[in-house]
């Protein structure tokens, strides 16, 4: 257990982030895939300034800004607390998707929205094509883009671990790519100070 006395890294709630999305007149995107696209640049290496992903974030649902500062605040912490859990040691980082008592088509559906969200955050830095990847992340991001066309006809008994078996495995391809894309050495940003020991 961590000794740490800071509170663990937590993203805003689902519904949140869906009503914010409503009240800024945005019906193409769901919160699934925001976080997605989020998770994809930080998994690519990308570290976005505030008014930065503010941008990205109206590039992806087609507006000029948005209206509401509560808006601005949320999608601020959604970013750093899904930065935070990226970085964890612990392997704390959770995919934003429909809660758990709803339809599993529509947990499905989130899901897939999700892989679309960061295969677009990922692919935006050409780091899907990048040389360096590994077979293996180069593996898993096929895998994702399959997982991205899911979709869930009927219920039944089994369907519901093994959605929750995908809904890991997408967990663990991103925490994998992160720590591949994210060389601790990295200089931040564009600093071309060295470091001082």
């Amino acid at each position: 257990m961590s000794s740490e006395l800071t509170s663990q890294p937590e993203l805003p709630d689902f519904d949140l982030i869906a009503n914010l999305l409503v009240e800024e007149g945005v019906h193409v995107v769901s919160p699934s895939e925001l976080h997605g696209l989020i998770s994809g640049h930080l998994a690519a290496g990308v570290r976005l300034e505030p008014a930065a992903l503010l941008q990205n974030v109206c590039d992806l649902v087609d507006l000029e800004s948005l209206a509401h500062e509560s808006s601005k605040v949320t999608l601020v912490d959604l970013y750093q607390q899904s930065l935070a859990m990226l970085v964890a040691q612990e392997l704390i980082f959770e995919l934003l998707l429909p809660d758990e008592d709803q339809p599993l088509a529509q947990r499905a559906d989130g899901l897939g929205q999700w892989c679309q969200g960061f295969l677009t955050g990922f692919g935006l830095h050409g780091k899907q094509t990048d040389k360096s990847l590994s077979r293996e992340a180069k593996e898993a991001l096929a895998d994702m883009n399959q997982i991205a066309q899911i979709a869930v006809e009927e219920e039944d008994d089994g369907s519901d671990s093994d959605l929750m078996q995908v809904e890991e495995y997408v967990r663990m391809v991103v925490l994998m790519l992160f720590a591949e894309c994210n060389t601790p050495e990295q200089p931040k940003d564009n600093s071309s100070q060295p470091t001082v020991h």
